[in-house]
């Protein structure tokens, strides 16, 4: 039987594949370009990229081990030294590690997916596989796209990507939407949002009272987004501008701009 945790690490593998592939024919022109990502060139956010992957791998070899997480002194480390490295350095560098970390995760057997718990740091309990993972595949997947619109206007989440980060969020990850959404971007009052996506087709309920949080369907909903779940995804990370919106996304109840406003990305 095939579990989310399953399907997040086998999407991993195709992100970091498919990612790798493009950044081996990177020029330093290309690595220079601006991305997707606000304010950072394409370099920029391989660094982030490959140094949240080694910082990931020595939070899950400690989870393994029984010993406790690096602590904010080693991530602060890493970060200093990656953003210290030169664009084709920072480039060369997240290929090697975000493999090795990809590889990690690969490893794990049927029973360490189901039982391990990873602390890791920023959350009250421990993590198991299926978050850790999602939480990495969130951050990839979405980076993978920052890189990939800065040479093509109309690129995408990965399909498989999409489909375990739509569940993701629905579920584990689904804490997220409270950090990043900004409720009070619509009226005071609260209101119900009913998500229809395809590819794949989920019907999903979120409140926008206080916080953004997901709750059941509400029928009938105060506003009702239609749209490919991977646009779903970019819109809730605060990458669904007007120039990359499939004419697909329909809204009723308020504007897209509105959401947009309610998700402006971090």
């Amino acid at each position: 039987m095939t579990t989310l945790a399953d399907r997040t690490i086998a999407a991993l593998r195709t992100n970091n594949d498919d990612l790798a592939a493009l950044v081996r024919g990177l020029d330093p022109a290309g690595l220079a370009r601006p991305s997707g990502a606000s304010e950072w060139t394409v370099a920029q956010v391989l660094s982030h990229l490959g140094s949240g992957a080694e910082i990931s791998l020595a939070v899950l070899r400690a989870a393994l081990a029984g010993h406790d997480a690096p602590g904010q002194d080693f991530n602060e480390s890493v970060w200093s030294r990656w953003n210290a490295k030169a664009p084709q350095e920072q480039a060369a560098d997240f290929l090697a590690a975000n493999a090795e970390l990809v590889a990690a995760y690969e490893g794990l057997d049927a029973g360490t997916r189901e039982r391990l718990e990873i602390r890791l740091g920023f959350l009250p309990s421990p993590a198991d596989v299926t978050l850790a993972a999602g939480m990495r595949l969130n951050e990839a997947a979405l980076h993978a796209w920052d890189v990939k619109v800065a040479f093509d206007p109309r690129a995408t989440v990965a399909p498989d990507a999409v489909e375990a980060l739509t569940d993701l969020h629905a579920g584990p990850l689904g804490f997220i939407v409270g950090f990043v959404g900004k409720p009070d971007a619509l009226d005071p009052r609260q209101a119900t949002l009913r998500v229809e996506t395809s590819e794949p087709e989920r019907v999903l309920g979120l409140t926008l009272g206080e916080t953004v949080g997901f709750s059941q369907v509400a029928e009938p909903a105060d506003i009702v987004l239609s749209a490919p779940a991977e646009a779903w995804l970019r819109l809730l990370s605060g990458r669904l501008a007007a120039e990359h919106t499939p004419a697909s996304v329909t809204v009723t109840g308020v504007t897209l701009d509105d959401l947009r406003r309610v998700f402006p990305g971090m």
